[in-house]
């Protein structure tokens, strides 16, 4: 049985817990162009800064910060690849009580969702 997931307050949580490595579990790309590298990543590495995305067919790297509304002080990821820039609101972050297993939903700009899950799937 996997261990129980509990949801994070998106208007507190520190930047942090989206750093390490996270595998996509689920996509719905919606109006997204399927050939970018964002709608084809198969796995993300965030670490303070800096981001790796791959992809079947190659790596990609890139920047990629969190950034808050100023009204309600949700948490958008501002993510800059060579050939992609964009931003995805962070929709749900869920953590296990020690932090080992953590879900997060982003919604981008272009309407494609994507679950990431830790540790890879």
């Amino acid at each position: 049985m996997s261990e129980p997931l509990f949801d994070i307050n998106l208007q507190q949580f520190p930047d942090e817990y989206l750093t390490g490595e996270w595998c996509v579990a689920d996509r719905i790309l919606n109006r997204t162009d399927p050939t970018t590298s964002l709608a084809q990543a198969t796995f993300f590495r965030l670490q303070p800064g800096s981001m790796q995305i791959e992809t079947p067919s190659l790596q990609d790297h890139g920047n990629w910060s969190v950034e808050r509304d100023a009204l309600l002080n949700r948490p958008y990821l501002e993510l800059q690849l060579a050939a992609e820039k964009t931003r995805a609101l962070v929709t749900r972050l869920r953590r296990s009580v020690d932090g080992q297993h953590s879900q997060l939903n982003l919604y981008f700009q272009s309407g494609m969702e994507l679950q990431l899950a830790q540790p890879s799937c």
